[in-house]
Parts: structure tokens; C-alpha cells; sequence
């Protein structure tokens, strides 16, 4: 059934990103736009307020030197000051740099010395400790502004200042900055983002005033019809993430939203029913990790309980699949499941939900479906770094979980003959920072090469099948996805990670990492000691597995089935380089380390 959509009005044009945020003042000056939780309280910021810092900020960078082009590093936890410093450094023409906060000191190293930045920005005492001795064996940077305080018993050749001491040295002239802010165009470097580096060391990614901008007006138009105009926007995602940096901080601005912090991963939950939240942005693993606790608490409960929610997602399901599918009884059922179950799933996430965008991976279908059977609204986007980052995205009036939506406004989009996805429009990236030939790989003739592959369905949506770079090819040339079959092994209860691997063979092998929760489960049920690097080759541990491995393999072709394989005795993690800050898995580093036992299983 084709639901009605709201007459869409076309979003603002601004020429920079501060100047959105000066013109988005004239009209919220006393509205709030940012929220923290400050022992144990929220303390809110409205937007006259944010300016007003965002004035001192730009004031002082000014005095220690900063001038328009020049990088500024900003290494923070998602925060009011991550606003503010990221905007204080737009509208002085300088580009920010954002930094992931699980960066360790190698990787502060290479960006300190691949962008030249002159300054940086620094939030906590323990992120201090990572980034200073990677800056102190460096000339180029001179200055760090703490948001924190930190004590050093030693002079380091870095000049140290105090954020709040930076603010109260200037009143600073808002009129004057937003002069400079709109004297930016949107060809003007906005930011440098990082790639995540799942193949060697990260690259700078160019991004323009435009291309974020291009970025807004195409989720402004996706997300319009929800209604979601001056409403609450938890913000969890990195904002160093180009994501998390669209739709965490721009997006709201642009449509005059307020913006809201959570505290961390554990204490989600508690801050959705806190800030009841219109919009949040995820990651598909969040969703696969609340779908199975969900499940586990439900078949707990068991009884009643569990037989209205199992017949919530059968009809819930069956009404997505074909909304006329449904009998007269089964409507007049559903409606009372909606009061009985729906409205109690809802309000775990606060109540106000209007969308969930889920972004940086591909969301598995039955994940998707799952939650809109209960009636939260799911959207599907795909995008690149390289694209800033959004390209197409689920809208209204057809949501699909098994594709990504159609291109957002004024983007193009065509498949190559070997079915790699081509991306032009404003925006595509200016290239990568100080690397001409990485960036002639990429960019030909204005087309970005992603390097996934897809294709469109019938409605014109986007379908991502493959990454062109992680194809597994086999002996015989047969071509298979490794994110496909991990991804359905990592769904499983028993599994966290996995890491399946093929080339030159005839069949699949695999890596996995058993599951925190249910390894001490079946360790304590089974007498053992729930220690990983000990259990990793217990016989009966990988007989428990296997059978996980087993239900897989029955959804999979012959091609795609893991026939044989071991156990990690550690998890992949960021620390040792296993993963990536945006949690994707690095094959190279895990061959480099297990690649002569997966050589072994064949």
C-alpha cells in the first residue's frame, strides 16, 4: 500500500556550513541545540549560547595563529564542545580534523604528520595521554587547547592551554565571525576526514562546504516526512565518523533541531526514556545486539507473553510483506497487539521515535523487518567517506530492508560493467590529503569509484551485493562474499566475530569469536573456566559452536558454506588492530596473525 507523503519544502541554500548555523540562529536564538548529562543532571546550551562560545573559541584560535586553510585536530568524545570547536574552526575558513577517540598513539602520529595541523583539541585527561606523546615527537603542531584539565610534571615542547581559560580571554564578535562564515563558499574545504584503513594506513578524505551541504538537503528531503523539524536527536554514533558528522551535527542544524549526547553504549537505554528522542542513528550491530536480548528476555519470560509477542511479529511481518495480506480478523487482531505489545517495545526507545537511520554497514533484512514489525520505523542509507558520506537511503513511500533506497536529491548514480557502483554530484569528495595517486584510483572523469557492487530493483532502489575489493574467488573462479556469510554468522547467539577466508581454494574456512555473554554461559554449564584464550581449542566448545555454523550453512549455497574452522583465542579489537574505529573488521592484520592456521584447515 503507498502511504501518502508530506509536500516536501525544499531546505535552504547556504554557501558554508557556519553560515547555516548563523542563519539557523537568527531563527532558534533561544531554543535549545545542545545537551549533556552533567552529574547526573542534563545542562542545556541554546543556540545563543553555543554562538557565544563558538565566538571565544574562533577568537582564540585566531591568537594562537590559525587561519583560514590551516588544519586544526579535534580528538573528543561526542559532546557540546565538539560542536562548537567543529563550527569555531569552519567559519574561520580552517578545516577540522577529527580524530577517533580509539586511535592509539601510532595512528596519532601518521595524521599528525600527514595533515601539518598547526593545533589541536583535546577533550579528556586519558585521551591527552594517547595523542601528547605522538605530537611531542613532531615540530608541527605548537599548540593543544585541554577541554579537561590535565597535570604534567614535565614541560613538553607543545604550548598547553585551558579551554575554558581560551573562552574567557575574549568576548568575541559573533557579527564579525559571521561575516567571515558567509564570505566561505561551498567549494571551500570544510574538513579532513580519515578513512578507517581496513586495508593499510588511513586517508584524509577532502571534504568541501558543499559536499556536507549536498548531504543535508538529500537526508532533509528523506527525512522531512516524518516530521522531524525542531525535534531531539540523540546523538551515539562517533562525530568523527562521517556519518555521525552528518547526521549528528549538521543535519540538525539545518533543520533546527536539538541536539542531545548520550552517555555511552550502557547507558543508552536509560538516555532514550530520558530524552525521548524523534531520530537516532545507528549502526546495524546495535540493532542485531538489542534484537537478540529482546528474543533471549522474551523466551525467559515464556507463557502468555511470549505467545503475543511471537504473534505480533507474524502479523507485524506479514502486513510489511503485503498490507492487503491481512484477513479482517487479522487487522482487528494486529490493532490490539499495537496497544497490547507495540506501545511497550516503543517506549523502551523513549516513545517519540520517528526514524531510526541505520548507516556504516549493510543492515541484514531480517533484522530490519524485525523492528518494523513492532512499528519502529527503519531506514536503510549507504554511503562512503568519499561521498560525505550519504548517497542513497529508504524514504517514503516504499522502505525496503533488503536494499538502501534510492539516491538522495540531485545525486547520480550508475552500475559499471562490472557492476561496481559510480557515484557524481557535489558530493563527491575533493580527493584524498596529499596523496594524488590514491585519489586518481578513485575519482575518473568526476565519477567516484566506491568500489561496492550493486545494482538497482525494479523501484529504483539501490541494492549493494559485494565489495569489489573483498571478493573471495575460488580455485576455479566462482566468486563469493565473505561479508554475507560473516554477517549471518555473526546474527547467531553463540558468535560475536567472524572472519571467513577462500582465495585460490575450493570452499570457505573461517575465524570466529564465541560470544562474551554465552561463553560464560555454556562455560559455567559445562564446569569450565570462562577464559577464552584457554577454551579457544576445548573440543566441546567447538562442538557447541560448530552447531551454530551448522544452522548457517543450511541458509547458504554450497559455495558459501564455512566447511571447516577455528576459534580465535582473543576477539578482534581496535587495540590490536583487528578492527577499525568504525568497527569493521582488517583482514590483512588478522591473516597476518592467523593466516597459517586457516592455511591449515585445507
Amino acid at each position: 500500500m503507498t502511504k501518502k507523503t508530506k509536500k516536501i519544502v525544499a531546505m535552504k541554500r547556504w554557501d558554508s556550513l557556519p553560515a547555516m548555523f548563523f542563519g539557523q540562529l537568527e531563527k532558534h536564538r533561544k531554543d535549545v541545540l545542545l545537551s549533556a548529562k552533567r552529574e547526573g543532571k542534563w545542562s542545556s546550551l541554546t543556540w545563543a549560547e553555543s554562538a557565544d562560545k563558538i565566538a571565544r573559541l574562533a577568537e582564540g584560535l585566531k591568537r594562537l595563529g590559525v587561519k583560514k586553510g590551516d588544519r586544526v585536530l579535534l580528538l573528543s568524545e561526542n559532546r557540546p564542545e565538539w560542536v562548537i570547536a567543529d563550527i569555531a574552526i569552519m567559519a574561520l575558513g580552517a578545516v577540522t580534523v577529527p580524530l577517533y577517540t580509539t586511535y592509539t598513539t601510532r595512528d596519532h602520529m601518521h595524521v599528525l604528520e600527514n595533515s601539518g595541523a598547526k593545533v589541536a583539541i583535546v577533550s579528556t585527561e586519558s585521551l591527552a595521554r594517547t595523542f601528547l606523546p605522538a605530537a611531542h615527537q613532531l615540530d608541527t603542531l605548537r599548540h593543544v587547547i585541554l577541554i579537561e584539565p590535565l597535570e604534567l610534571s614535565q614541560h613538553i615542547n607543545i604550548e598547553l592551554h585551558r579551554w575554558d581559560e581560551v573562552l574567557e580571554a575574549s568576548p568575541g564578535d559573533i557579527g564579525a565571525l559571521k561575516r567571515e562564515a558567509e564570505a566561505l563558499t561551498r567549494d571551500d574545504t570544510s574538513c579532513i576526514i580519515y578513512t578507517s584503513g581496513t586495508g593499510g594506513s588511513p586517508k584524509g578524505v577532502i571534504l568541501h562546504h558543499g559536499s556536507i551541504l549536498h548531504n543535508c538537503e538529500g537526508a532533509y528531503e528523506v527525512l522531512y516526512p516524518f516530521g522531524i523539524a525542531g525535534n531531539r536527536f540523540l546523538s551515539f554514533l562517533p562525530m568523527s565518523h562521517a556519518f555521525g558528522h552528518l547526521g549528528d551535527v549538521f543535519l540538525p542544524i539545518a533543520i533546527g533541531a536539538e541536539i542531545h549526547f548520550a552517555e555511552s553504549l550502557e547507558k543508552l537505554g536509560a538516555n532514550m526514556l530520558e530524552v525521548k528522542p524523534a531520530v537516532m542513528l545507528v549502526v546495524p550491530r546495535l540493532f542485531e545486539m538489542i534484537k537478540e536480548r529482546v528474543e533471549t528476555a522474551v523466551a525467559k519470560q515464556g507463557g502468555k507473553k511470549e505467545k503475543l509477542f511471537r504473534r505480533t511479529l507474524e502479523l507485524g511481518r506479514k502486513k510489511l510483506d503485503d498490507p492487503t495480506s491481512l484477513t479482517f480478523k487479522e487487522k482487528i487482531e494486529n490493532k490490539f497487539l499495537d496497544i497490547l505489545v507495540r506501545k511497550k517495545i516503543q517506549a523502551h526507545f523513549g516513545g517519540k521515535i520517528k526514524a531510526m537511520v541505520s548507516g556504516g554497514a549493510a543492515l541484514n533484512p531480517d533484522v530490519g523487518s524485525f523492528f518494523r514489525a513492532f512499528g519502529i520505523t527503519m531506514l536503510q542509507g549507504y554511503g562512503q567517506t568519499e561521498a560525505g558520506p550519504l548517497i542513497s537511503a529508504n524514504c517514503l513511500p516504499d522502505i525496503r530492508t533488503d536494499a538502501t533506497g534510492p539516491p538522495v536529491k540531485n545525486t547520480e548514480v550508475k552500475i559499471a560493467g562490472d557492476g561496481e557502483i559510480l557515484v557524481r554530484g557535489e558530493l563527491v569528495m575533493k580527493g584524498y590529503w596529499r596523496n594524488r595517486q590514491a585519489t586518481d584510483e578513485v575519482i575518473k572523469d568526476g565519477w567516484l569509484h566506491t568500489g561496492d557492487i550493486g545494482e538497482f530493483t525494479e523501484l529504483g532502489h539501490l541494492k549493494i551485493t559485494d565489495r569489489k575489493k573483498d571478493i573471495i574467488v575460488f580455485d576455479k573462479g566462482d566468486n563469493v562474499s565473505p561479508q554475507r556469510v560473516e554477517g549471518l554468522l555473526t546474527l547467531e547467539l553463540e558468535i560475536a566475530q567472524a572472519m571467513v577466508s577462500g582465495d585460490g581454494h575450493s570452499y570457505l574456512v573461517g575465524l570466529i569469536v564465541p560470544d562474551e555473554v554465552w561463553l560464560k554461559k555454556w562455560a559455567a554449564e559445562n564446569g569450565r573456566d570462562a577464559d577464552l584464550a584457554i577454551l579457544h581449542d576445548d573440543k566441546e566448545l567447538i562442538k557447541a559452536i560448530s552447531a551454530a555454523v551448522g544452522r548457517v550453512n543450511g541458509k547458504l549455497s554450497n559455495l558459501e558454506k564455512v566447511r571447516k574452522f577455528i576459534l580465535s583465542p582473543h576477539p578482534f579489537t581496535v587495540e590490536n588492530r583487528q578492527m577499525t574505529p568504525t568497527l569493521k573488521i582488517r583482514r590483512h592484520t588478522i591473516k597476518a596473525e592467523f593466516g597459517d592456521q586457516l592455511e591449515a584447515l585445507y
